[in-house]
């Protein structure tokens, strides 16, 4: 006998029913067919389960035999009846066979009752809950903020074996939406529900001031408050003797953002004492915290009186003090805040407080003008206290405030003597001269002005004898005491030294010097820099602008040697020079080669602008300028007086680069030219639509034709002047004739110069020789009188003028 099945594996995948019922989450029909082929009938099939049990027929799981073959019918399928089923078939022999069939039962992918929101406690273990089931075991992922959550990442994170997520110690920081993500790889199945978590937080209650105090039967308020977080928002409830208190005219409830609760309670009897209790409830807990009221009597001080001690005695000061119940009296000194209470002595044994049924007293002993101020009684009890100030004013001897007491002067100068002084009551001042008082009005060389705390004894010498001590007393009913000041004569400044040039140049020298070592007593006024040519008789003074030690010589001759020397000046008069320093001018030479930047002119003109270098020491007489197309072999020139700071050239060809050469030339010779090129554009296009006079109104245009007839009168009368010699202008010129004057004769010669002289130089240009060094003799040469004079006047302008003998 021999037993087969004609299926040895079988799988089914359930259905994902949203509407199943307890009893069965699965709901479709799973069959088995067996055929026996024996040798002989068998008596008996039989089915086994997973277990090894014989299935027995049954609602769920039926049984068809016959006569070889028998068949399971298995409904409802759910994942335990997944497993290996057997099929066992007896003879009469009792001789069996059997095969089997494995049951492989694949369930979808679902989320079984995923509640959201999950809510918990802060500081607790949560769990978040996602049930999903599948066959086989799913692989579940948790999102946070759209980032996997790792272990690795989040130490408090952790994905338990059934598929919850797990957070230590939840904290609000963690409230969000979790996304669980649920997948099988073997059939490519994904699936994910999104999860509130909702961290709630139990109530924080803390509070601002937990103990009151008032005075009954004042009117009084007082307002309790307390502070409340905790999520959700938690619930503030107040309570008393463990009533919970009502709104009404006595008690007052407000809250404000922030979680701020108050409770006023007006109109404070006695009774109102006691304890009070601040409640928050939220869904996470509830805390509770006391506030106590103590109504009783207000501490009043009601005796502090100021007083008034000397440098050196003793003070005493009392403060007393009522209440209910008895305060506490203490001692605060104003100026640095230090506290005395009874039984307190000082560290050195100054300071020192005894009281009693309330009443304090506070000595102090050795009395200082520190100790001078204000002091503080307190009178502190459980319910509150009342301060009140007093004033201790010490008397003491004169005290003298400078010890500036040397003053310097001279004969016919007067100077003050400044005697300051700090007493208290204000002292009486008088000066003293060699035994005698000097009188409030002074005598013909002294005179005193007096203020509060100061005496000044104005004292104009006059001979030796006004020089010496004086002697400034001051005096109140502590004591008295004597200050002695000096008189002396002033002495002129020593002289400088290290006197140095810097900066010379044909014209200018800057010279600076090291201050004296003395100031003679008073302070310098300036200093006197005179310098001369050496060999010349004649010193010249050049004062410093207040006591600066650097002076700049202007005005000098090129190329020649001067000597210099420095002395100080005070009131007293002029100390003595220093040592003499010798310096030479730089010789006259030709200008640097000037600086050229560009700028476009208006229409067919360029405007070049001229930044004068080195002028060499003598002024810049006139610049060259030379230019030309970069087509032309032909230079145009132009002479621009050195005066000018640019030069327009005009008119020039549109469209075209130009060369330019600029010479400076003063009356040595001439610079190094400098070159520079720009391009002048395209002519612009002025033509347009509109007419040009489409603009104007007919004002303008009325002007615009008056002006252009009166420029043809002025035309014509110009071309009969030189074509018929008649004419206005023939008038003009004939009645000015005989009036001839050397000035056209002097403009026609200027003319002829400058064509000479611009002919000389396109002969120098052509056979340029070399220069020689410049010695001295040709530079003084060069400023020979019979060739030009410059004058150098203080505003540093230049006039030259022809030599007389030439005229």
């Amino acid at each position: 006998m021999s037993i087969s099945l004609p299926m040895t594996e079988t799988w089914i995948q359930t259905s994902n029913l949203m509407n199943h019922t307890p009893q069965s989450e699965f709901n479709f029909f799973f069959f088995f067919f067996s055929v026996l082929a024996a040798i002989g009938e068998p008596v008996r099939l039989d089915w086994y389960n997973p277990q090894g049990e014989r299935i027995v027929p049954s609602k769920r799981m039926a049984l068809h035999t016959e006569t070889s073959r028998s068949r399971l019918i298995i409904y409802n399928a759910i994942i335990e009846d997944a497993g290996i089923y057997r099929c066992q078939a007896t003879d009469a022999s009792g001789h069996t066979e059997e095969a089997s069939v494995v049951l492989e039962i694949y369930q979808r992918l679902t989320f079984r009752d995923v509640q959201s929101p999950q809510e918990f406690r802060h500081g607790e273990t949560a769990e978040v809950v996602c049930d999903v089931i599948s066959s086989p075991v799913p692989v579940v992922v948790w999102y946070y903020q759209d980032r996997e959550i790792t272990e690795e990442h989040h130490s408090r994170f952790q994905v338990l074996p059934n598929n919850n997520l797990q957070i230590h110690q939840v904290t609000k920081a963690d409230e969000g939406v979790y996304r669980c993500e649920a997948s099988v790889e073997a059939r490519g199945e994904i699936d994910f529900v999104d999860i509130a978590v909702v961290v709630n937080v139990p109530p924080v209650l803390s509070v601002f001031q937990q103990s009151f105090n008032a005075t009954a039967d004042y009117q009084e308020a007082v307002t309790f408050t307390c502070l409340t977080s905790g999520s959700p928002d938690p619930v503030v409830t107040w309570h008393r003797k463990g009533q919970q208190l009502e709104p009404s005219e006595q008690h007052i409830f407000n809250r404000l953002e922030g979680g701020r609760s108050m409770l006023t309670i007006r109109n404070i009897r006695q009774g109102d004492g006691g304890t009070y209790s601040c409640k928050a409830t939220n869904k996470a807990g509830s805390q509770e915290r006391e506030l106590f009221l103590k109504v009783f009597v207000q501490p009043h001080i009601t005796q502090l009186k100021n007083v008034t001690a000397v440098e050196g005695s003793a003070a005493m000061i009392s403060c007393v003090a009522e209440g209910e119940p008895l305060p506490d009296i203490s001692w605060r000194r104003a100026s640095d805040g230090q506290a005395f209470v009874d039984g307190d002595k000082s560290q050195d044994g100054r300071f020192e407080v005894r009281g009693r049924h309330g009443k304090s007293v506070l000595t102090i002993s050795g009395v200082k003008l520190t100790d001078l101020g204000q002091f503080d009684c307190e009178a502190l009890s459980r319910i509150g206290g009342h301060q009140k100030r007093m004033f201790l004013d010490i008397e003491y001897i004169p005290k003298f405030l400078t010890n500036h007491t040397i003053y310097y002067s001279w004969e016919g100068n007067p100077v003050n003597i400044s005697c300051d002084v700090m007493s208290n009551p204000p002292a009486t001042m008088l000066w003293r001269r060699e035994r005698f008082t000097i009188s409030a009005e002074g005598t013909a060389n002294t005179r005193v002005h007096s203020a509060e705390g100061k005496s000044v004894l104005e004292v104009t010498p006059m001979s030796d004898r006004d020089f010496g001590r004086y002697n400034c007393t001051a005096r109140n009913n502590i004591g008295v005491r004597y200050q002695e000041f000096i008189l002396a004569q002033a002495d002129v400044p020593s002289n400088p030294y290290s006197v140095r040039l810097s900066a010379v140049s044909q014209r200018l020298a800057t010279v600076t010097f090291m201050k004296p070592d003395s100031h003679g007593g008073v302070p310098i006024s300036y200093y006197l820099v005179q310098y001369k040519e050496v060999g010349s008789q004649e010193w010249r003074d050049v004062k410093s602008h207040s006591v600066q030690t650097t002076v700049v010589l202007t005005g000098l001759e090129p190329n020649t040697t001067y000597e210099v020397r420095v002395a100080a000046v005070n009131g007293k008069g002029q100390g003595e020079f220093s040592h003499t320093e010798t310096f030479q001018t730089l010789p006259i030479r030709e200008p640097s080669p000037p600086a050229v930047h560009g700028q476009r002119g208006m229409g067919k003109a360029y405007r070049l602008g001229l930044v004068k270098q080195d002028d060499g020491g003598m002024p810049i007489v006139e610049y060259i300028v030379k230019y030309k197309t970069d087509k032309e072999e032909q230079w145009m020139t132009k002479l621009v007086p050195g005066a000018n700071d640019f030069a327009m050239l005009q008119p020039l060809q549109w469209n075209t680069r130009y060369e330019v050469e600029i010479t400076a030339r003063n009356v040595k010779g001439l610079s190094e030219p400098t070159f520079y090129q720009f391009f002048m554009p395209q002519k612009p296009d002025i033509t347009g639509k509109k007419s040009l006079f489409s603009g104007l109104g007919l004002g303008a245009v009325v002007g615009l034709g008056l002006g252009a007839l009166l420029l043809l009168l002025v035309l014509v009368d110009v071309s009969c002047f030189f074509l018929r010699h008649c004419g206005l202008l023939m008038c003009i010129t004939r009645s000015l004739c005989s009036k001839k004057t050397a000035t056209s004769g002097k403009g026609k010669e200027i003319e002829e110069g400058k064509a000479a002289y611009l002919k000389m130089l396109e002969k120098k240009k052509d056979h340029q020789p070399k220069k020689l060094p410049l010695k001295e003799e040709n530079g003084k040469e060069s400023l020979k009188p019979d060739t030009i004079e410059i004058k150098v006047h203080g505003d540093n302008s230049l006039h030259t003028k022809p030599d007389d003998s030439k005229a």
